[in-house]
């Protein structure tokens, strides 16, 4: 395995990885199997906050797992995972916030629409 190839698996394992924390359910599974109170594993999430850098984010397809990350920083909250109602909570507010945006950004892409339109008539 040269250097090459083993960063670029390297790269996809933790691009993966990364993106599994998106999911509160995996997170709780984390939890309750004691992850969160290994020190080397709560080093490795504290080492992939790299994946913030543009350069890296722009990769991601679930944008919100870097919120996770965020979070996972404090004890507080890994300590809160381990109660299946907690993933139960975050689960149920990305949802919200998903149908909020979703929303939001079809509102915004009819105001576009509408503006061109008016664009298009005032031009005659």
């Amino acid at each position: 395995l040269d250097h090459d190839t083993g960063n670029r698996l390297r790269f996809q394992l933790e691009l993966e990885f990364v993106q599994c924390l998106a999911n509160p359910n995996y997170l709780n599974f984390l939890a309750q199997r004691g992850y969160f109170k290994d020190k080397a594993f709560v080093n490795y999430l504290k080492y992939l906050l790299y994946w913030k850098e543009p350069e890296y984010a722009k990769y991601l397809k679930y944008p919100q797992c870097l919120h996770m990350l965020e979070l996972l920083q404090y004890e507080h909250f890994r300590k809160e995972l381990v109660n299946a109602q907690c993933a139960k909570f975050i689960d149920e507010q990305q949802i919200l916030h998903w149908q909020h945006y979703s929303r939001k950004r079809m509102r915004l892409q009819q105001a576009l629409a509408e503006q061109q339109q008016q664009n298009n008539t005032s031009v005659k």
